[in-house]
């Protein structure tokens, strides 16, 4: 594995760059500033909000590239760089899905902010840690900002208890079981394999000078544009299929392992 021509990193966050207990390691952050000194850029790819994603990598968040709410949206420096909302229609379709199913908490992720339904405070203590800014409201109809995502929570199972009752939305939309518990609903054109295929073209990045890392179905078409790409050992088993390459878990520094190599 000659790792000789990579100029770019790409890094999902939940259950790849962040451990079980939703933390970036220091060592990560001791590895940053050795890519740095050699030119490397590296960008987060998540499916998190925004500023849950500037949280966790707060003292780089000015110097990296973030791709969040799965690919509808890159910024650097505050400035957005794509943004690609959902049509209001099409949010109003897939309320009108799921919100008569039981148990299940859609979120509406705009820009700046979320807005979820009166709902259960299990479930708003559980946001807090995905959602650094979000609202309650009454109607989510009613919500007049542009939506880049709905992501849909489960408690037990995103892919046995919302995935099944959306499936028929995959014709106009990009429907994607993005963990354990969430699906994520997008436009088409509004996923981390679309959004990262901009950032090459921008930056000239080729396929065999960017290395991804990813453990969810939600990382899939952004594993494929790259030569080196790395599953983690806790990924998805349609991760470990597509992937290149694989490396440890989460929590064994599975990004950090490989990143030393790189070094």
């Amino acid at each position: 594995m000659d790792l000789s021509q990579i100029k770019m990193v790409v890094t999902d966050m939940d259950g790849t760059l962040l451990n079980s207990k939703h933390e970036v390691s220091p060592r990560f952050f001791e590895i940053y500033q050795e890519l740095k000194k050699k030119n490397i850029a590296f960008v987060a790819a998540s499916g998190r909000q925004y500023h849950s994603m500037v949280d966790k990598l707060d003292s780089i968040k000015n110097e990296i590239l973030i791709i969040a709410e799965n690919g509808a949206l890159i910024k650097k420096q505050e400035q957005t760089l794509l943004s690609t909302p959902i049509s209001t229609s099409e949010v109003h379709r897939i309320l009108d899905t799921v919100l008569p199913l039981e148990d299940v908490h859609p979120v509406l992720c705009c820009q700046n902010n979320a807005f979820v339904g009166d709902t259960s405070n299990e479930f708003i203590d559980m946001l807090r840690e995905y959602y650094s800014e979000f609202e309650i409201v009454d109607h989510q109809k009613q919500v007049d900002e542009e939506v880049l995502k709905i992501a849909i929570y489960h408690f037990e199972s995103s892919e046995k208890h919302i995935f099944p009752h959306v499936k028929h939305l995959e014709r106009d939309l990009k429907v994607k079981v993005s963990g354990a518990n969430w699906v994520d609903i997008s436009d088409l054109n509004a996923h981390k394999g679309y959004a990262l295929q901009k950032v090459m073209d921008q930056y000239n990045i080729s396929s065999n000078e960017i290395m991804v890392f990813g453990d969810y179905n939600n990382d899939l078409e952004m594993l494929q544009l790259s030569d080196y790409s790395f599953a983690m050992a806790n990924a998805h088993p349609n991760v470990l299929k597509t992937a290149k390459y694989t490396t440890s878990s989460n929590d064994d520094y599975g990004v950090e392992r490989i990143l030393e190599k790189l070094l």
